[in-house]
């Protein structure tokens, strides 16, 4: 194990800073631990100063360094804790009311805990007299803990959960939306397999219905014997369908056993309107003015319901833009798990509809052959079609019918302009 490895932070720095440091001098740890060389350091720092940069920046951009190999040497030279930005910190409204942004961006500190009489301020520079004598000019609190943290790290604080009034704070919002955007994404990738399984379905009802033509064919040429062909070809066709028959029956029953029911529908609709009420904050969804005409389905509602309130935000500053792009974003997620809903259900009914339009055709094609051959042994075919066909329009209506009342209340997806 080295010495960085080895340097772990210590405890709570006062607030009167007496060894301040600047430059080389902040990070000359790091060349202590042979993180970087001395010179390469130099070299950074020489950088950082031509192009105005802070020194750190120019240490993890330039010169790859760790981001907690900066925070590590700082903690040890300035004897506090280090603190990174987390957009998920509970930030209390009170502590950042009436703060200036600019300030604090010129300052480099933002609190970011209040802990009962203590506030937790997260610092640059700890042992900047002037940064804490302004700290406790702004922040009113008996006590006061010391974080020190990277310049970037506190400009993420100032744009994420200063531009915006206490009490929204941005990170916070951007993290629960995207927990659930995550949440209806995994509901369409189980919607999307599902649908993949009824497009395998329809395929070996495809095998299904060449297998059945198969047999009629040949059942039909063997009663009608108007070709001078060796019987054993006919019996030989028989058995090729009846084998196409066993095999695309084998792969629709996996499927049937597997996917008769969809995929927790109930539990979709639950996390879509779960979403909506976390978005109504946000969106005024309320106020749109948008006349939806109640449908009865539950799913037909929500799909109406998104399309009405669905807009893009462009607010001031320019930093809260991605947490409203990221409400947008849920929206539009809110319409896709709705509209995937739908996908599915219409290829459940179109697989629904393609094993009755199978079962009648095979219906009609036996009674037609014993209409017109008369009862025969060979009628025994025309018999197993006449079962199967009946089959095909028994199951195919306990596809369908399940579903036909939310067919039947498709919401109408809007047009984007």
């Amino acid at each position: 194990m080295t010495e960085y490895d080895r340097a772990e932070n210590s405890s709570d720095i006062s607030m009167d800073g007496d060894r301040p440091a600047t430059g080389v001098g902040r990070y000359r740890l790091l060349a202590d631990w042979g993180v970087i060389a001395e010179d390469k350091l130099r070299e950074a720092n020489d950088s950082a100063v031509a192009r105005g940069l802070a020194l750190e920046t120019v240490l993890t951009r330039d010169y790859h360094v760790p981001r907690h190999a900066l925070l590590k040497a700082l903690s040890e030279l300035y004897r506090c804790p280090y603190v990174e930005y987390d957009e998920r910190l509970p930030i209390p409204p009170e502590l950042i009311s009436g703060l200036d942004g600019d300030r604090l961006s010129l300052s480099r500190w933002f609190p970011i805990i209040k802990d009962g009489d203590t506030a937790v301020i997260a610092v640059n520079d700890p042992c900047d007299r002037a940064v804490l004598s302004e700290i406790k000019e702004f922040i009113g609190a008996k006590k006061y803990e010391i974080r020190v943290a990277l310049e970037d790290d506190i400009q993420w604080f100032i744009r994420d959960f200063l531009h915006t009034k206490p009490g929204y704070l941005i990170g916070t919002e951007r993290t629960g939306l995207a927990f659930w955007r995550n949440t209806m994404a995994h509901w369409r990738t189980r919607l999307a397999c599902y649908r993949n399984d009824l497009a395998r379905a329809r395929t070996n009802l495809a095998f299904l219905r060449w297998g059945l033509g198969t047999v009629a064919l040949s059942d039909a040429l063997m009663r009608a014997q108007k070709f001078h062909v060796p019987v054993y070809l006919y019996w030989g066709m028989m058995l090729t369908g009846f084998s196409l028959v066993i095999f695309g029956l084998f792969g629709y029953t996996k499927i049937r056993r597997a996917r008769m029911s969809p995929p927790g529908q109930q539990t979709l609709v639950e996390v879509t309107s779960a979403v909506l009420n976390f978005l109504e904050n946000y969106h005024f969804i309320e106020n749109t003015g948008t006349v939806v005409h109640t449908k009865q389905t539950m799913l037909a509602r929500l799909g109406d319901f998104l399309a009405g309130h669905c807009t893009i935000l462009y607010p001031l500053p320019a930093s809260r833009e991605r947490t409203q792009l990221a409400r947008e974003r849920n929206v539009l997620a809110g319409q896709r798990t709705v509209a995937a809903c739908y996908r599915t259900i219409y290829a459940r009914a179109r697989t629904g509809l393609a094993f009755i339009r199978t079962g009648v055709s095979f219906l009609g094609l036996a009674l037609g052959l014993i209409s017109y051959f008369g009862f025969s042994l060979l009628t025994i075919f025309d018999l197993m079609l006449i079962v199967g066909g009946v089959l095909f329009v028994v199951d195919g209506a306990l596809w369908y019918l399940p579903v036909r009342k939310e067919q039947a209340e498709t919401p109408r997806c809007p047009v984007p302009t």
